[in-house]
């Protein structure tokens, strides 16, 4: 695995823009919580650690993974944010329904990403079992939701 080794919390701080004149959405899957809570957690307090104000930091929640693209596409509809983080969670089960998703939830938030010309950045753990997801949604591999969050500042800088 591509974290083996690596910590996703571990940056150079100084590599990333100050984020105060930003204003990000984070859209977060309900289904398998514990993970996405904590993800989402991750990727604000790493926006608010950069500068972006907390008034300038808007949380909406869908139901699962596989609505990730259509919640960030309101969001961008809705506003102009400059960068919208998907979050969510997909723990390998029995049926192929775990394909399905990943594969819906990868296309559709690069789609809307490209669609409306904004970072739309894909910060979803697909993972074998949940101590993987648990490693990384803030254990021994850090937390997916930094890494998220220093990419929506890098893109909306770029």
């Amino acid at each position: 695995m591509a974290t083996i080794g690596n910590n996703l919390s571990n940056y150079d701080a100084s590599k990333v823009p100050d984020g105060k004149d930003f204003q990000i959405a984070i859209v977060v899957a309900e289904w398998n919580e514990e993970i996405t809570s904590a993800l989402a957690k991750g990727a604000y307090d790493t926006l608010l650690k950069h500068g972006v104000a907390e008034n300038n930091i808007v949380v909406k929640h869908v139901p699962g993974t596989y609505e990730l693209p259509l919640g960030a596409q309101f969001c961008l509809e809705d506003k102009n944010y400059d960068a919208v983080i998907c979050v969510g969670s997909v723990i390998r089960g029995e049926t192929e329904h775990f394909t399905f998703v990943c594969e819906a939830a990868a296309q559709g938030i690069k789609e809307v990403g490209l669609n409306y010309n904004r970072p739309v950045i894909f910060c979803v753990l697909t993972d074998n079992n949940i101590e993987q997801s648990r490693a990384r949604s803030g254990g021994k591999h850090g937390n997916k939701g930094d890494e998220a969050a220093v990419t929506a500042l890098k893109m909306a800088d770029f």
